[in-house]
């Protein structure tokens, strides 16, 4: 497990990975959307607790009513993507818990009583979920777009109704027009966001 990876891949995931500002007109298949999945699910989180609840807007249909929900600066983004996930944190994600992390019976009952703790890991754990999909899906040879430009209480109502689930991020996914793209805006140095201590 602990080869390096090739520069290529490297350069997939990071270092030539851009966000696309517009999308060319190429299907994102509903078996690229499993692949993309079935790599996240696999990633760690707390206790195994895998709070995230994705809902992939895929259809003409769906992507339009989340176009709706969304900031005018992400709506056309949304509308031409070939799919979007939507990534929402399950707040009793708890429940699986028996399941997903038997080796400790009372997990339930930590986050079942305090619903601080529970609404914390909930959302830690699925923005770190809604990472690894970034990660699988440029692996898997899509581009990404992650918005949080949009009105949690439509897109709750849309598309989690009835659910203990509520949206943390949006993430367009797709095949970038790489000539709408500008330049790389400029990251922080290790010496400006890092200590060694």
């Amino acid at each position: 497990m602990a080869e390096i990876i090739s520069d290529h891949s490297l350069d997939t995931l990071f270092r030539l990975a851009r966000t696309p500002r517009a999308w060319l007109d190429k299907p994102v298949t509903d078996v690229q959307l499993r692949a993309i999945y079935e790599l996240t699910r696999l990633a760690p989180t707390s206790m195994n607790c895998s709070p995230a609840r994705i809902v992939f807007a895929h259809s003409r249909q769906a992507l339009d009513t989340l176009a709706g929900c969304v900031s005018s600066s992400n709506g056309e983004r949304v509308r031409t993507a070939g799919a979007v996930a939507i990534i929402g944190e399950d707040t009793a994600f708890y429940e699986k818990l028996p399941e997903l992390f038997p080796n400790m019976p009372d997990a339930r009952d930590m986050f079942a009583g305090n619903p601080a703790l529970a609404e914390a890991t909930a959302f830690r754990n699925s923005s770190l979920q809604g990472a690894y999909l970034i990660l699988a899906a440029r692996a898997l040879g899509l581009d990404c777009c992650p918005m949080s430009g949009f009105n949690h209480e439509k897109v709750d109502a849309a598309f989690f109704a009835g659910t203990t689930v509520r949206t943390n991020f949006l993430c367009a996914l797709g095949y970038g027009d790489d000539t709408a793209l500008e330049p790389r805006l400029p990251r922080l140095s290790f010496e400006d966001a890092c200590k060694i201590l």
